[in-house]
């Protein structure tokens, strides 16, 4: 019986790649999303509505979670090196610290070096495998 770890060794390095590219572009999205609200929010008196909802950082966290899991663990067991994980780790770890700071320049902070450091363990796992 194959197990599921073997299961996702099989998976072809394109499709991984894919998967770091989707975690890519969805880093980029949450990058701009945290921006554009603060400078909205800012700019313009906004009580932020929809775009500052603690809902979308909650599934946004939890989007980011999976991909890396997927990508970077696939990758991970394909290249064996560590850096990757480490960094994309690192990276959600500061992203669940903005959901708990609150809303305001330092959440936007926390968020955007998540997003950042979340991107370059994709990037380091594309480069590795």
């Amino acid at each position: 019986m194959v197990t599921y770890m073997e299961l996702m060794a099989r998976t072809t390095p394109r499709r991984q790649g894919r998967f770091d590219g989707l975690g890519l572009v969805l880093s980029g999205l949450c990058a701009v999303h945290c921006i554009l609200g603060l400078v909205v929010v800012a700019g313009l008196g906004l009580t932020g509505g929809i775009l500052l909802d603690p809902a979308i950082h909650r599934v946004g966290l939890a989007l980011a979670t999976a991909f890396a899991a997927l990508a970077i663990g696939v990758g991970m067991m394909r290249h064996r090196r560590p850096v990757p994980l480490i960094v994309a780790s690192t990276g959600l770890a500061l992203m669940a610290a903005a959901l708990a700071a609150g809303h305001g320049a330092h959440e936007a902070v926390l968020t955007v070096a998540g997003v950042l450091l979340v991107a370059a363990g994709h990037v380091l796992n594309l480069r590795m495998a």
